[in-house]
């Protein structure tokens, strides 16, 4: 069974660290970081089966605009745990907390070609993105970002809003798709775009793959190719007021609904 709870000592900071680098390969975050953070409105969590850390999320508070919220920098999953819906269980215990302590909103970074992502971060939590940020870590040398633009989605999870707290559904059967996913001569999917757009739908889909990673690793041009023409649609209907509020799942492919986001009703939860 996993036990989910607050992560707080200097000890258990450390277990982050080796998880950490397990996930990712690269130089985990020193502790008198980490630990600053959880000592001045940040929250960690950790997912533990007996006394071993199998998960975590990392956050710390952020301040923009008028506005302070939880930036939850990192979600690490042990690779021998992951689908068997740890990251949602961490997302829900940090949510717990943060609204204790006075958060009404929740914010983080992930690339919108990795669907697993986006699957938990839209569909299951109800997070929605209307921030789309171009290199957002610059060129990363890790095994899952290099080779491409660290293209990223900004998740806001509005915690106390009726949208999430609700769980509101998105009725999104008349949809309009703003590209085609089309297999090229090498049978690997290839992103056409729709031309002449009005943007007055009230909901567009857009395609994208199932496993990002595999694609890259076959044609490494094609992988580059995705993220150029993705972030061209994606800015051009951010821009014109959509939001991505689910990523639905389909046989050979998945897609992002995109709503706007005047119609969403995130005002205080009841």
């Amino acid at each position: 069974m996993i036990d989910v709870r607050e992560i707080k000592t200097i000890e258990q900071l450390e277990q982050v660290q080796q998880l950490e680098y397990n996930v990712w390969g690269m130089p985990p975050i020193p502790i008198h970081q980490t630990l600053t953070a959880v000592k001045n409105g940040g929250v960690v969590v950790g997912a533990y089966d007996g006394d071993q850390l199998v998960g975590f999320s990392y956050g710390f508070s952020g301040f923009r605009e008028g506005k302070s919220y939880l930036c939850s920098h990192m979600l690490g999953i042990d690779e021998n745990y992951r689908s068997q819906g740890i990251g949602e269980k961490l997302k829900y215990a940090q949510q717990a907390i943060a609204i204790e302590r006075g958060y009404d909103l929740m914010v983080w970074t992930f690339d919108p070609l990795e669907t697993r992502n986006g699957f938990l971060n839209l569909s299951k939590l109800n997070g929605i993105c209307y921030t789309y940020i171009e290199n957002c870590y610059g060129e990363m040398q890790d095994g899952l970002n290099k080779g491409l633009p660290s293209d990223r989605f900004e998740v806001s999870w509005h915690i106390t809003s009726n949208y999430v707290g609700k769980k509101v559904s998105i009725d999104a059967t008349n949809v309009i798709p703003v590209a085609s996913y089309v297999l090229n001569e090498q049978g690997f999917p290839r992103l056409e775009l729709t031309e002449n757009l009005k943007y007055n739908e009230d909901f567009y889909t857009l395609p994208v793959p199932k496993d990002f990673q595999v694609l890259k690793a076959q044609d490494p041009a094609l992988a580059l190719d995705w993220r150029f023409k993705t972030r061209h649609i994606l800015q051009r209907l951010f821009a014109q007021g959509y939001a991505a509020v689910q990523l639905q799942q389909r046989e050979n492919y998945n897609e992002y609904v995109l709503a706007k986001l005047e119609t969403l009703g995130l005002g205080g939860a009841n």
